[in-house]
């Protein structure tokens, strides 16, 4: 969803993220016995209290005695680089944290502030609207998708093919002159029915190595020594054909799944951002109540996740749980308002992964967002995008238009390149130091033979344009998986 900037418009993330724990490494997670660890349990109270001095004493204790296994040690050096993080995003606005006693205040906090308080809104002496992606109401395009997907009885419809040009820029001096620059850019898999035929064009520099299609955080892996004085400058050019998704689905004819080993990974739990705390079991119980045919729960859970407003997030590396910190929270971004729903789907049998990339539109419009899809059967995995919601008739209402309202539980426009199939996977080749976003990937990644470059030091530009246009009758019905 849109991401109003504050440093550069390409930055507009660079304070939106914010992770937990143990798969937050960059390195492929942590191992067990570090997430049991009680100095680390008691370093992330810590960090979430505000107690900065306190936890940096705990952590420059423990580093020094030198007794500690590997995974613990690295958990507890992520705390100290967390702590880092959080106070780079704090500024001295509106949304607060107090830190070792001294309150700062979150940088998007001023433009949140207009997204969640109809009061400020009234009292704003320009009323400027906010910038929200044209696919986020409901247009012609839906309607489109829709007709064409019921006359050709297919799930995929309206391909088109576009050709993009991902770029990152180092900052000059950020890497010493002559060592190498390793860059993660990202770069799209193939998903059957979703996004086709990708091949890539060119980069820059030439020899960009492209992680296999399996991989779940696919990149493109390239190095460039740095020179004094200059950007370090990589760039990734592909084309991909991208189709629309529809499914038009009966709730009668939905079924609560039989959990298969396949399955089991998508209805369980996944620490640290997918934990069955009790309040995500009140909160789901409120919501659901006696339902038992699972679409209509997935209804009310996206209906109710709907009504969080969306607003600018910190960075996803310094949150302990993602999903807890929405609902208490009360407003959340794309990634936020994703993970909270998949918990509670999750939570109530049904299940759910995690898709990510960005999404773009009128040849000027683009920005980085987060879905998920569900699982119904007899339908198989379709798309869901909470954070455009329910797509309710306007003033401009056509006849038909009340059987969009879920378009995006179950649908999809053809306007998103998917980067991610999974959350905190490993990359390839491996990264060595943490990475600045331990949850997504679509910015990218930057690190040297010194550590890891964060978002402060770089910056990122994503560029589109049509190679072929979307076609009225086209369709196709390989999109299960």
């Amino acid at each position: 969803m849109a991401r109003p900037g504050w440093f550069h418009a390409a930055r507009v993330r660079s304070f939106l993220r914010i992770g937990g724990l143990f798969l937050l490494l960059g390195i492929a997670g942590t191992a067990a016995g570090a997430q049991e660890n009680p100095d680390v349990t008691r370093a992330i109270a810590l960090i979430d209290a505000g107690d900065f001095h306190q936890a940096q004493t705990l952590i420059d204790g423990d580093l020094a005695k030198g007794q500690l296994d590997a995974p613990t040690r690295d958990a507890l050096a992520f705390q100290r680089e967390r702590m880092r993080r959080i106070l780079i995003d704090a500024a001295g606005l509106f949304e607060k944290r107090v830190i070792d006693g001294k309150t700062l205040y979150f940088k998007r906090s001023p433009g949140n502030l207009f997204r969640l308080s109809p009061e400020a809104v009234a009292r704003r002496k320009v009323q400027t609207p906010i910038g929200d992606g044209p696919n986020e109401v409901l247009n012609d395009y839906h309607r489109k998708v829709r007709a064409v997907a019921l006359a050709s009885h297919a799930t995929s419809v309206l391909p088109h093919r576009v050709r993009v040009t991902h770029t990152i820029t180092v900052d000059a001096d950020a890497v010493p002159a002559g060592q190498t620059v390793r860059a993660w850019v990202p770069f799209p898999r193939a998903i059957a029915g979703q996004q086709e035929n990708v091949q890539l064009v060119d980069s820059t520099p030439a020899g960009a190595k492209l992680a296999a299609e399996s991989a779940l955080q696919r990149t493109a892996y390239l190095e460039k020594p740095a020179q004094a004085g200059k950007p370090t400058i990589f760039a990734v050019t592909y084309e991909v054909t991208l189709y629309a998704r529809y499914n038009s689905i009966d709730a009668a004819k939905v079924t609560r799944e039989h959990i298969t080993p396949e399955l089991a990974p998508f209805v369980a739990e996944r620490a640290p951002h997918i934990v069955f705390t009790p309040d995500m079991r009140a909160f789901s119980h409120r919501v659901v109540g006696d339902e038992k045919n699972p679409y209509r729960i997935a209804q009310k859970l996206f209906a109710a996740v709907d009504k969080i407003p969306w607003a600018g997030a910190r960075e996803y590396s310094t949150i302990s749980n993602i999903s807890d910190y929405t609902l208490h929270a009360g407003h959340g971004d794309c990634g936020e308002q994703t993970l909270l729903l998949m918990t509670l789907l999750r939570l109530n049998g049904i299940p759910t992964r995690w898709q990510s990339g960005w999404m773009f539109s009128d040849g000027t419009y683009n920005n980085i967002h987060d879905w998920a899809q569900v699982y119904f059967a007899p339908y198989g995995w379709v798309p869901v995008d909470v954070t455009f919601g329910r797509l309710l008739p306007g003033a401009n209402a056509k006849p038909g238009d009340d059987a969009l309202e879920w378009f995006y539980l179950g649908g999809l426009d053809a306007y998103r390149i998917a980067f991610n199939d999974d959350y905190s996977q490993p990359f390839v080749p491996p990264k060595q130091y943490f990475r600045s976003e331990t949850v997504d990937l679509q910015r990218g990644e930057v690190e040297w033979s010194g550590g890891n470059v964060y978002f402060d030091q770089w910056d990122y530009d994503f560029k589109w344009q049509e190679v072929t246009p979307a076609s009225e009758s086209a369709g196709s019905n390989t999109a299960r998986k």
